[in-house]
């Protein structure tokens, strides 16, 4: 998992821009406001932080956590570039530890099904250590229905001026396997290539909820999201 976004992770949210990263912000932001009870939290797997950077524009005092320096690395050009003063840390869920405690934490857009099933419930537990008494953790998965049927056992391609890409899939039992190969252009107009593997795991909603009682929260499935409304989960925990 640490060096699955070795390349990906410098173009990952400008590959993801038909994502609506905009309207996605902003229901995450309502959703806070309305549950969380101050303005400190964590954005866990932040990838190239564009919710760290909306947060914190909306007034709120938020930290980056990710495994991927290469994540880290753009999100802090692309903070600079955007005037936003961000902290964004180099962090692993499953061992995850901060100073003092935050009023909620996300971790959104796959984060979760990157967790390996023997270590869901400690990485969990770790959130749960990072919170305040009543403090919130809301966050997303793939479905298994996407997972099986949309991204697993397929192959996706994309063409662009400044980078190419080839995605190749295939469900293995409980996992999605997914072999991915770069081609970027370099300064002197030739390709590079370079390829890395990602793994993401197939939960089930009542998977997710048992481990989160496990850790201590009180948990709800906030329903689908989605173009279909089923190709993700939502989830909304709070620390008792």
């Amino acid at each position: 998992m640490a060096n699955s976004y070795s390349a990906l992770g410098r173009w990952f949210e400008y590959l993801n821009d038909d994502c609506d990263y905009g309207q996605w912000s902003q229901y995450l932001i309502d959703l806070v406001k309305t549950r969380a009870s101050g303005l400190s939290g964590l954005d866990i797997g932040c990838g190239n932080g564009y919710f760290t950077r909306a947060f914190i524009k909306e007034g709120f005092s938020v930290r980056g956590v990710d495994i991927s320096p290469q994540m880290l690395d753009t999100a802090k050009t692309l903070a600079l570039k955007e005037g936003v003063k961000a902290e964004f840390l180099l962090g692993d869920i499953t061992k995850l530890t901060i100073n003092g405690k935050v009023d909620f934490c996300i971790a959104v857009n796959d984060c979760i099904n990157y967790v390996p099933k023997d270590k869901l419930t400690k990485a969990f537990s770790h959130v749960y250590n990072c919170l305040k008494k009543g403090g919130v953790f809301i966050f997303d998965i793939s479905s298994s229905e996407k997972l099986k049927t949309v991204v697993g056992n397929n192959v996706f391609a994309e063409d662009r001026d400044d980078i190419s890409y080839m995605w190749f899939n295939s469900v293995d039992g409980d996992k999605v396997i997914m072999d991915l190969t770069f081609f970027e252009k370099g300064k002197d107009n030739n390709y590079n290539r370079f390829d890395e593997r990602h793994i993401q795991y197939i939960y089930e909603e009542d998977e997710i909820l048992s481990a989160l009682k496990a850790s201590g929260f009180s948990a709800e499935s906030a329903g689908h999201l989605g173009k279909d409304k089923k190709d993700r989960i939502n989830f909304i925990c709070i620390r008792l």
